[in-house]
């Protein structure tokens, strides 16, 4: 079974290197490297054409933005199972390809996803807070609960089935993607209770602010596509206003509870489990994130 590991880059010389070396020491043979750069102009074109042996795809043309980016990277896979890794990211170990393809040997497994690292941009072995998903219940999807997108692995049938990533909602596209996903999927849903990915903070937007843009996309979801759609009660703006205030205070560890109190409380007031998973998802959903250090 060949894992396809799509990779979108954009003026990432200074981490690309890593990300490049994450994938080919991986212990599982049939895996496939697919890379969509971006027009890069900084040297990052550059140290893929010197990688082009270890990789499926290398396209380099202007794009929409990582989401575009990463559609053209799923339309040119070619495994039965589509993954990601970010130009700033790595895997945890050698074995981590390894154990998403023992999850999906089994047939009726459609989805597999495990625990994320949030690690300093300069030193990828210094942990600074541990995602941890915890069991796929779909239940969970209405409260907030989403796994790590960068640890989610699924079957490229989901994908011609329910299509890629919608453009319209921006930052919020992983979300949406991951909600279309998990809610209408028949197969199981396998947790890997182990550090798939570890994640360099920072990258193109402040990591204060990127929660509350993501909220500011979520809730005004307008989709009712395919059977299914999020609740409002008409409190999208206060609602909204008070979520993005709490991820805008949550720097700090007490912060960061904070936002975890209020977006509960807001999920409850305002009848949209959206407000949840906007605040809290982009930073561990209902799993357990605790900080290091």
């Amino acid at each position: 079974m060949k894992i396809s590991v799509v990779t979108t880059t954009c003026c990432c010389a200074e981490t690309v290197g890593d990300c490049l070396a994450s994938v080919a020491s991986q212990s599982y043979p049939d895996r496939e490297h697919v890379v969509i750069d971006a027009a890069s102009r900084d040297g990052t074109l550059e140290i893929l054409r010197g990688h082009r042996d270890q990789l499926a795809v290398l396209v380099s043309e202007p794009d929409g933005g990582i989401y575009d980016g990463l559609n053209k990277g799923i339309d040119r896979a070619s495994g039965e199972v589509v993954g990601f890794l970010h130009a700033d990211d790595v895997f945890a170990d050698p074995d981590v390809l390894t154990r998403v393809a023992d999850a999906f040997s089994d047939p009726g497994v459609d989805a597999v996803y495990g625990d994320l690292v949030y690690v300093a941009r300069e030193d990828t072995l210094r942990v600074i807070r541990y995602w941890r998903s915890g069991e796929y219940r779909r239940s969970r999807l209405r409260w907030g609960w989403a796994p790590p997108h960068p640890t989610l692995y699924l079957r490229r049938s989901l994908y011609e089935r329910f299509g890629g990533f919608d453009l319209r909602y921006g930052i919020a596209g992983d979300y949406d993607l991951m909600l279309r996903m998990l809610m209408q999927l028949s197969g199981r849903v396998v947790y890997v209770p182990e550090v798939l990915v570890r994640m360099r903070v920072g990258g193109q937007q402040p990591v204060a602010q990127a929660p509350a843009a993501k909220i500011s996309g979520r809730l005004s979801y307008p989709s009712r596509q395919r059977g299914w759609r999020p609740r409002f009660v008409g409190l999208e703006k206060p609602v909204q206003g008070a979520a993005v205030y709490c991820c805008e205070r949550s720097k700090s560890l007490t912060g960061f509870a904070m936002t975890l109190i209020m977006c509960r409380f807001l999920v409850v007031l305002g009848g949209c489990w959206a407000v949840g998973s906007g605040c809290v998802g982009s930073a561990g959903g209902r799993g357990s994130l605790r900080s290091v250090g």
